[in-house]
């Protein structure tokens, strides 16, 4: 063993830390993937199939054999011995699956998390458009459009024409005057006249 940390470890020794201390996730993983091939199986109806086959053929070949002498069949009538495989199988099969169930409810957690940061990404993009989107029409409203422009000069020529209207209204009142005036002093009473 080396005398100061600096100082490498001995060939023998590091690889037997290598086989007390194996990499971390790899053997998990791989047994974490081992379990879920295995449930994946079993929930198969090839598996049913092989199982129903396999039940079907035991149970037969321990009746047949222990017709034709009860010393040759290794597990009779109530048996046991399938049974105990039964057991066996469940006691093994449920924690697989349940390992299985726990890395796909670990998947779905990571899955939801990422739907839910990526729902918050987009209803942030959602708002800073609605945002922008509202900036635009209160800029659009403070531009003079084509149709605001219209009506305007519509406004302006209808106060035009009807400022108009009474001027020649006062004009034609004030010829009409001027012609009264005119008549009531006389044909020889011109302003003309005096010169």
């Amino acid at each position: 063993m080396p005398e100061q940390l600096d100082q490498p470890l001995s060939e023998t020794r590091a690889r037997w830390l290598r086989w007390v201390r194996p990499k971390r996730g790899t053997d998990s993983d791989g047994f974490g993937r081992f379990a879920e091939a295995t449930a994946r199986f079993m929930g198969s109806p090839k598996f049913l199939l092989y199982m129903t086959v396999f039940v079907i053929a035991w149970i037969t070949a321990n009746v047949v054999l222990a017709q034709a002498t009860a010393d040759k069949a290794w597990d009779p009538y109530p048996f046991i011995l399938l049974n105990l495989a039964f057991s066996t199988q469940a006691s093994y099969s449920a924690p697989l699956i349940l390992l299985a169930q726990n890395r796909q409810d670990d998947r779905d957690r990571v899955l939801a998390e990422q739907d839910r940061q990526r729902a918050q990404r987009n209803l942030e993009d959602t708002e800073y458009l609605t945002r922008e989107i509202a900036a635009l029409r209160l800029a659009i409203n403070e531009v003079a459009t084509r149709d605001f422009v219209r009506s305007e000069l519509r406004d302006m020529l209808e106060e035009i024409l009807a400022e108009e209207r009474r001027t020649r209204e006062e004009l034609h009142e004030d010829l009409h005057e001027l012609e009264e005036t005119e008549t009531e002093a006389g044909p020889g009473h011109s302003e003309d006249s005096w010169a």
